[in-house]
């Protein structure tokens, strides 16, 4: 892709998200999310293969139909309730129809099935614009979102979330169908704290964002699409392939790496709340994901691919990709528990 072309579309996406942050008027938190929407998709095209040109339909038209249902639902709020500010009283009707809008934008349970098909379409860089940088949006209108009837239905969907993101990764051997689904496990994780604990919420996105660009980019590195490609990884990096296995256990949760921090600060404020059965159910379909991260752990320091002598060793090869932003991430996805009481006195002044 042209270099200018590509810094212009980079543009429109933190135009887009930016817009968002900085509205208090649902028009205008709708224009910024087209702006991102119709920015990302010729990103996702790029390559003209069939496969990402399907994956860029099926994301046009999903994120068109939440669009189309958001400004309906904000303009139809308007005619009830004569506000069109996003913090003031909602009629509950319109209010559950901006939060389905806003779950499908995200990829939030049970409008979910779109993110696995178009994540698997599209290249790893692409894909972690769209894990990542693409929840910021609908996630600043959530998190806005204060009502009783928001936070019912986020509680279910969050629910819903990390049930299905945990049991539908189980069996799947597409490293990025994998990837789409953990995302739905930890959005469910997000929302169910949402309610309580608006701060937590934040400390488990910025840490999702971390972990999931350290997996990206560390497949990125390996140029691995599918669980039998993991194999081949001790022959190209040996150091960061010892390394993977926790940054995946991170992504599962367990303790001491960085994805702990944030499960046990959520598991912590649910029982404060005196909700322990919603915890414990939290907790035991946090397992159902942690059993496919090991399965990937399994896949790359366990097993060989079988090389033949005669041919050129991967690593002879010159590697022309960027190792910094995988060092970068990698460490922040492994090392960053002790830092917990920090992010916590700075999230909760």
């Amino acid at each position: 892709m042209n270099p200018y072309i590509l810094t212009t579309l980079l543009l429109g996406l933190g135009l887009g998200t930016t817009i968002t942050f900085a509205s208090s008027h649902w028009l205008l938190a709708w224009m910024g999310l087209e702006i991102n929407t119709l920015a990302i998709i010729p990103l996702m095209a790029q390559h003209h293969h069939p496969r990402a040109v399907e994956a860029a339909t099926k994301y046009f038209i999903t994120q068109a139909a939440a669009a189309a249902t958001l400004l309906f639902a904000s303009t139809t709020n308007a005619w009830l309730t004569g506000q069109w500010e996003i913090q003031q009283a909602c009629h509950p009707v319109p209010m559950t129809m901006i939060i389905i809008a806003l779950a499908l934008k995200i990829g939030l349970a049970p409008m979910h099935s779109w993110l696995p098909e178009v994540l698997q379409g599209l290249d790893l860089t692409t894909g972690l614009i769209l894990s990542t940088w693409q929840k910021l949006a609908p996630f600043a209108l959530i998190m806005q979102l204060q009502t009783p009837t928001a936070s019912f239905t986020l509680l279910i969907m969050g629910l819903l979330s990390t049930l299905i993101g945990g049991w539908a990764g189980l069996n799947q051997t597409q490293l990025r169908k994998i990837l789409a689904y953990s995302s739905i496990a930890h959005l469910g994780w997000m929302i169910i704290v949402l309610q309580f604990s608006p701060q937590l919420t934040l400390l488990a996105l910025i840490t999702y964002m971390i972990m999931t660009s350290s997996t990206f980019l560390v497949f990125k590195l390996n140029k691995a699409t599918n669980i039998n490609m993991l194999a081949t990884s001790w022959t190209k990096a040996p150091a960061l392939t010892a390394l993977t296995p926790l940054i995946l256990l991170s992504l599962g949760g367990l303790p001491p790496l960085t994805g702990f921090m944030p499960k046990w600060l959520i598991l912590q404020e649910l029982t404060k709340q005196d909700l322990p059965v919603l915890a414990t159910f939290a907790a035991l379909t946090a397992l159902l994901s942690l059993y496919f991260y090991l399965r990937l752990s399994y896949a790359m320091t366990l097993t060989m691919f079988p090389n033949s002598l005669s041919k050129t060793s991967t690593w002879r090869f010159m590697n022309t990709q960027l190792s910094l932003p995988v060092a970068v991430t990698t460490t922040g996805a492994i090392c960053l528990l002790p830092l917990a009481p920090a992010a916590m006195a700075l999230l909760m002044p």
